[in-house]
């Protein structure tokens, strides 16, 4: 029988406290050991707020309680993204975690819905899309469950502040047993033969030794990129921002169900609310506005009173050329990075987890593990890639040099296939892998102002006054239903409230004191 594997966490925020926490919880401990190392004195970068749905399954498969989870990190609950001034100025829309008609669709809904408009109908797409009419109207319940209805079509994702989620993570696993190791690396010990990582020596002196290790040390990747050497791939011509500039402001009066995004001059705007705060910044590319400029801009258009100074983060769009290298993996921003358009870095780290449960090695080498680690990421990294660029080129934005670059930019042959295949035919290409499906893709092409020239033929089969007599029951069916939701603020305030979770461990204070 394989001895336990030695598993060695190298930093940790979000992306260690979610490994350690993932192979933690769903290994077996005759399977593996792991220990955390990390400094106090090093800073974290965050400032990821936004999620995607797929979080919901990452913290039920670790047993983590939801209500609790969103008590500890003041979270929110979150239906989508809107778009603001994207695809023109005044443009607006909201890319749904949901699908557009009803839950029993055979082809694509939106072949009806683009018949519809040739017969003359002026109907927003967004009208059947039960999780965008009801972030419109700012309200929230969980999905129907059982007998498929049209408000069982919509999952959700949060906002948190991932500070406390890293933190609530810590807690969680350290009492499942995961060692945490106060201290700064010094020096990686290689083994001088097979060039494997051996240990992390501290400032201190002490060794960490290992035999399988995990970057999670933010951009510097002290160890894939810094020991290991594995070089970068650049993204940055289709992806030009380089630059974001986060800060908080007080809670904003409604506590909105949706993050929403604002397309700036040189980049866009985020905004998400928490419930003790408002998470804000500026994405941005210095090669079309200077850093003082953004940060004017920035403060000029906030909604609330700020709590902090802006800090300026710099980045480069890309991922490492390869993910597993040895016996080292990198996750999170050790890996790669993609802007946080639409809430990816998160799920990034989720899947890399999910794909190294599948394929640890026990302690021996074995490259075909290696190479498909690494052919799975490279996959998830690609597509999200040509989603984000999706957003800055499908713009018919005339206004600034930015803007301007996106539209012509020359944009990678799987993206130009996609976008021509819709345009003309309304075909959203499924992907087998990869994070976005139809409807995401859907909502920022029609969102963003590109209408398919022809829909398909097999959309004339029904007669046209009962498809437009469906549409428009549909259409009022969603409307009723989001009405009797409850508000998201009064929702989550039975829920999920923080301030029950401050007030229970103020009394537990009083207790020991």
């Amino acid at each position: 029988m394989d001895q336990p594997l030695d598993i060695v966490i190298l930093g940790g925020g979000t992306a260690g406290w979610m490994a350690a926490a993932g192979l933690g919880a769903l290994l077996p401990p005759s399977r593996c050991r792991i220990r955390l190392v990390e400094s106090d004195e090093i800073g974290i970068v965050g400032v990821g707020e936004a999620t995607l749905p797929h979080i919901k399954n990452f913290n039920d498969s670790i047993g983590i309680d939801e209500a609790e989870m969103m008590r500890a990190t003041n979270a929110t609950f979150k239906l989508g993204i809107h778009f603001v001034d994207w695809g023109f100025k005044g443009s607006s829309y909201i890319h749904p975690f949901g699908v557009h008609g009803d839950a029993q669709s055979g082809l694509g809904f939106h072949h009806q819905w683009r018949r519809a408009l040739a017969a003359g109908r002026d109907w927003d797409i967004q009208d059947f899309s039960f999780a965008c009419m009801a972030a419109s109207a700012n309200r929230f319940d969980f999905p129907a469950v059982g007998k498929p209805t049209v408000n069982s079509t919509y999952s959700y994702a949060y906002h948190f502040d991932a500070s406390l989620y890293a933190k609530y993570l810590r807690q969680l696993v350290e009492a499942r047993g995961v060692e945490r190791i106060e201290g700064k690396v010094r020096e990686v010990e290689q083994h001088p033969e097979t060039g494997d990582i051996q240990a992390l020596i501290l400032e201190s002196g002490e060794p960490v030794a290992g035999q399988f290790f995990i970057d999670c040390s933010g951009f510097r990747s002290l160890l894939l990129a810094g020991k290991l050497g594995v070089g970068w791939d650049d993204w940055s011509k289709w992806l030009p921002c380089d630059r974001a500039l986060p800060v908080p402001t007080e809670r904003c009066g409604e506590l909105t169900p949706y993050t929403r995004v604002s397309a700036m001059d040189a980049g866009w705007r985020w905004r998400i609310p928490l419930q003790h705060r408002t998470g804000n910044g500026y994405v941005f590319s210095s090669r079309f506005v200077d850093e003082d400029k953004a940060r004017d801009e920035l403060l000029r258009d906030l909604d609330e009173p700020v709590l902090a100074e802006p800090r300026l983060l710099k980045f480069q769009a890309g991922r490492r050329t390869q993910s597993w290298q040895r016996n080292c993996v990198a996750l999170g921003l050790s890996s790669g990075f993609l802007e946080p358009l639409e809430s990816t870095s998160i799920y990034l780290i989720q899947i890399a987890i999910m794909h190294l449960l599948e394929l640890l090695p026990t302690a021996r080498h074995d490259q075909r593990l290696v190479d498909e680690f690494n052919l799975r990421m490279d996959l998830e990294y690609e597509r999200i890639r040509d989603f984000l660029i999706l957003h800055y080129h499908l713009n018919s934005r005339h206004d600034t040099e930015l803007w301007r670059y996106c539209a012509a930019m020359d944009v990678p042959d799987s993206l130009r296939r996609r976008m021509a295949l819709f345009r003309h035919s309304g075909i959203v290409e499924p992907y087998r892998d990869g994070l976005f499906t139809p409807p995401s893709w859907l909502s920022v092409y029609v969102g963003q102002g590109l209408t398919p020239e022809h829909y398909s033929p097999l959309a004339d089969a029904a007669p046209l006054t009962r498809t437009l007599k469906e549409l428009e029951g549909l259409r009022e069916d969603i409307r009723d239903r989001v009405d009797e939701m409850p508000k998201h603020s009064t929702f989550l305030g039975r829920y999920a409230d923080a301030r029950r979770a401050d007030e229970t461990q103020l009394r537990e204070a009083e207790v020991r004191l």
